[in-house]
């Protein structure tokens, strides 16, 4: 599997990693696309026509202002949030937008970007087609993307590839979770040390370590500022931000009214504080989606002060074996919520955090994978059904449930001796079938569940 950690753990902007996240790094490559054509000089107009779920869900989602800014040639992980919204509003007021940066088009949301309610495009959900023209109106270039979950993004040929071969070779190929069991039979070697091994042969990093303490520290700058902010959330729902009265209830808490559960509540606090900043298009990292992007960061954090000899080596083989887990969802299953529901992005960071928290505890191979089995087991079928369109609700709560089942997947692994009757290639599987068997209007449209049954008032 030539998965690297870092393409599981990116640091982008909220509030979604496959329909905010995706659609800028699309726009960036067509962008890419054009000047390698030398057809950049010569656009003078652009069409962008979003599909299905980001035709249903994109306005919710800022899959509008993702595109544009992308267009410009912002990148996620770069991109200075705060100066997001000048961007746009640059855009709206003057009716140009400079591509890359440096050649300016007539651009206006109403002529150039168009929401195709209803339509979609075969290989996937989350699909949009880019399109530049002359001056005489003539198409110099058009692509289709998609965007398939977590940020990553194929365009028409990569779709098309029916093959998964590896570009570079690594020590440790695994294509499923027994294939990680045999090969720590084999090599003594945990789940944490094999992604590890392989790592050095990707050539994405030449400090792995360093790489994934960064990755932390983001995540707690992010539970940081949630914990500080207050206010409204943006979109209409007016949903209030309780991170912050959440953290000054349980730094003022007087110690004789401390419960032995406290520690559920920092834990909550933890996914609440990512997940608002996630809402309002602040700085988070895909674990492995943004509408999960709190359940990691809360476990990791819950390890980091919660649990005893907690050290930046037990952070690093935390992410690694994370990381593991989720390059097996997403090689055999999904981590879309378009594609397969909420069950492809809480309950896959569900698992994640379980397997790693697990092996952060001093959990064995076969326990970790139990872990892993057991945060997917209990979040099957799963459906996604954001009210108005916004990861908000049920998004932000989700990941409090998310994160503290992890905990307790990752301790009920830990007592056991790892030999149980469900294999986690197993719930892998059952949970891309159940995907498939699940109704559309649960996949991330807004046109199922809560999303049709809260009046909006």
């Amino acid at each position: 599997m030539g998965l690297s950690i870092l393409d599981l753990f990116k640091v982008g902007i909220g509030p979604s990693s496959s329909h905010t996240v995706g659609p800028m790094v699309a726009a960036n490559r067509f962008v890419m696309a054009l000047q390698q054509k030398d057809q950049l000089t010569h656009t003078r107009r652009v069409a962008i026509e979003l599909y299905g779920s980001l035709a249903m869900t994109g306005a919710g989602h800022a899959t509008d202002t993702a595109i544009m800014l992308g267009l410009m040639g912002q990148q996620p992980d770069q991109l200075d949030p705060d100066q997001a919204p000048k961007m746009i509003e640059q855009i709206r007021q003057s009716g140009e937008l400079e591509l890359a940066g440096h050649h300016a088009i007539a651009f206006t949301e109403d002529e150039n970007l168009h929401f195709l309610y209803g339509q979609s495009l075969p290989k996937h959900p989350n699909s949009m087609t880019l399109r530049a023209f002359d001056q005489a109106g003539l198409e110099l270039f058009h692509d289709n993307y998609y965007s398939v979950g977590g940020g990553f993004v194929l365009n028409d040929q990569e779709a098309e590839q029916t093959t998964d071969k590896p570009t570079v070779q690594v020590p440790y190929p695994f294509n499923n979770a027994q294939d990680l069991l045999d090969i720590g039979d084999r090599t003594k070697l945990s789940i944490a040390d094999i992604v590890l091994h392989n790592e050095q042969h990707l050539g994405r990093t030449d400090d792995i370590q360093r790489d994934l303490l960064h990755i932390w520290q983001v995540m707690d700058q992010c539970i940081e500022r949630g914990c500080n902010q207050t206010g409204i959330l943006p979109g209409g729902l007016n949903v209030r931000r309780r991170a912050h009265q959440l953290y000054q209830e349980l730094l003022n808490r007087p110690e004789e009214k401390q419960d032995r559960l406290e520690v559920m509540d920092w834990v909550n606090l933890f996914a609440i504080a990512v997940n608002e900043e996630n809402a309002v298009g602040g700085r988070v990292v895909t674990a492995p989606t943004n509408g999960a992007a709190g359940v990691i960061p809360a476990v990791l954090a819950y390890y980091q002060r919660f649990v005893p000899g907690s050290s930046d080596d037990g952070i690093c083989t935390f992410l690694a074996t994370a990381a593991a887990i989720g390059m097996l969802y997403k090689k055999n299953a999904s981590i879309s919520a378009a594609e397969v529901g909420c069950q492809g992005e809480i309950g896959v960071a569900c698992s994640m955090a379980a397997a790693a928290l697990c092996a952060v505890m001093g959990g064995d191979n076969r326990q970790i994978e139990n872990a892993a089995e057991i945060g997917m087991e209990h979040n099957l079928g799963l459906t996604c059904d954001p009210i108005a369109g916004l990861v908000q609700v049920p998004c932000i709560e989700r990941n409090t449930m998310g994160a503290v089942k992890a905990i307790n997947a990752a301790r009920l692994a830990i007592k056991g001796d790892g030999i149980h009757r469900v294999s986690l290639d197993d719930v892998i599987e059952t949970m891309r079938q159940t995907g498939l068997d699940m109704q559309d209007k649960y996949k991330e449209t807004a046109t199922g569940g809560l999303a049709v049954n809260v009046v909006m008032c």
